[in-house]
């Protein structure tokens, strides 16, 4: 699979959403707590900072992956919607091309994170949906939502795991795999009471 060319279109993808969004929809929550979509787009800006740079920030922030998160969305925070885009849309993707397996899978969660509270939905490609599927976000330790449960995703071909199966479209089993609550009504199996009582 060519993930970094789907980083790329994915990311893409994400700058034509944001160009089209009011300054009000910029301040909408997320699906991220305590983050509006403009947090989520500064913290998205992780892929303009070096390996080093961003190992650095990790030092700084005393290893916490939530601070190291905050600390990203402040360091943006004084940039204007316009220039958050514009960055966002500029950058060639630094980070990814370490780990472009990881991006990917940050992206195409947090543009379900900005698009579910605006209402925004889109179907999302399958080679990516698979992909994130395939490796969620490890900093999201997916394994304490998922592991013993079976989930079959009933839009794409795709399935992981093994116990009381959870079934729904693959969008809303990526999102909760990654602790995600939004799109727990998406989903249904004798799974999903032990899914609902992990994210809960």
């Amino acid at each position: 699979m060519n993930y970094r060319g789907m980083v790329l279109d994915e990311r893409a993808e994400l700058v034509e959403l944001l160009r089209g969004l009011s300054e009000q929809e910029w301040e909408t929550p997320s699906l991220c707590a305590g983050w509006r979509v403009r947090d989520v787009v500064a913290h998205l800006l992780q892929d303009t900072l070096s390996p080093l740079g961003y190992a650095g920030l990790v030092v700084k922030s005393r290893g916490s992956i939530n601070r190291t998160n905050n600390a990203l969305a402040t360091m943006f925070s004084a940039l204007t919607t316009e220039q958050l885009v514009d960055k966002l849309a500029a950058e060639s993707g630094r980070l990814a091309r370490f780990s472009p397996r990881l991006m990917l899978s940050d992206l195409v969660v947090h543009q379900q994170d900005i698009r579910r509270p605006l209402g925004r939905p889109r179907t999302i490609p399958a080679d990516r949906l698979i992909a994130v599927l395939n490796y969620p976000d490890p900093f999201a330790v997916p394994a304490r939502y998922a592991k013993g449960l079976r989930f079959l995703a009933t839009d794409v071909v795709w399935s992981g795991g093994d116990g009381p199966e959870v079934r729904g479209p693959g969008e809303a089993i990526a999102l909760a795999m990654v602790g995600r609550t939004a799109a727990l009504d998406d989903l249904t199996g004798g799974g999903l009471p032990e899914l609902r009582r992990r994210l809960g």
